[in-house]
């Protein structure tokens, strides 16, 4: 899958400007914005029709784009989560105090994932940090699994659309407890 350079510098754009994205995934097609943007997390929430005190994934391409959302005792925690990534495998880790309540929600911990997904690797790169990632569809409805199904749940609300494939997953990202182990979504 070739994605020529001119998407992601659109996409980057996007999410410097307070925007929100959609863009493949492992699973399913994905919206995101930038995490520290608290006005583009609200609106994304808005969209999906999500309670904040719900919180939301942070995806990236390397563990130095994560580190600024992690408390520094989540560092003794990470043996587990970086054997699984990069890969489809979320991990609660303990969130840093600086971390925004629109990340957290009601939760102590942050959710955090190293993608194995082309576009998710390459949007992070040229973004140089994580991006919040969620599926994309109205809370309670299937996620999108493709352009076309996203630009249908949204239209206009998106203001871009990453071309791509998802990776083929047909379950969402399993979701562990960084200090028990537990699986908490399957």
């Amino acid at each position: 899958m070739k994605i020529e350079f001119r998407n992601y510098a659109r996409a980057v754009s996007v999410l410097k400007n307070q925007g929100v994205l959609a863009y493949p995934t492992e699973s399913c097609f994905g919206l995101g914005c930038d995490p520290m943007s608290s006005s583009a997390v609200k609106r994304l929430l808005k969209m999906k029709k999500r309670a904040q005190s719900m919180g939301v994934i942070l995806v990236a391409s390397e563990l130095e784009q994560l580190i600024p959302y992690l408390d520094s005792s989540a560092i003794l925690l990470l043996d587990k989560p970086l054997s699984a990534w990069p890969g489809p495998v979320t991990w609660i880790l303990p969130a840093s105090k600086n971390t925004p309540d629109w990340i957290t929600g009601r939760h102590s911990g942050v959710a955090v994932r190293i993608s194995n997904h082309p576009v998710v690797r390459k949007l992070c790169k040229h973004f140089k940090g994580a991006v919040v990632s969620t599926s994309a569809n109205p809370h309670g409805m299937p996620a999108a699994q493709n352009a076309l199904q996203t630009a249908h749940y949204f239209g206009p609300l998106v203001d871009y659309i990453l071309p791509g494939i998802t990776g083929g997953d047909s379950k969402p990202s399993r979701i562990m407890d960084g200090k028990t182990g537990n699986i908490i979504r399957h």
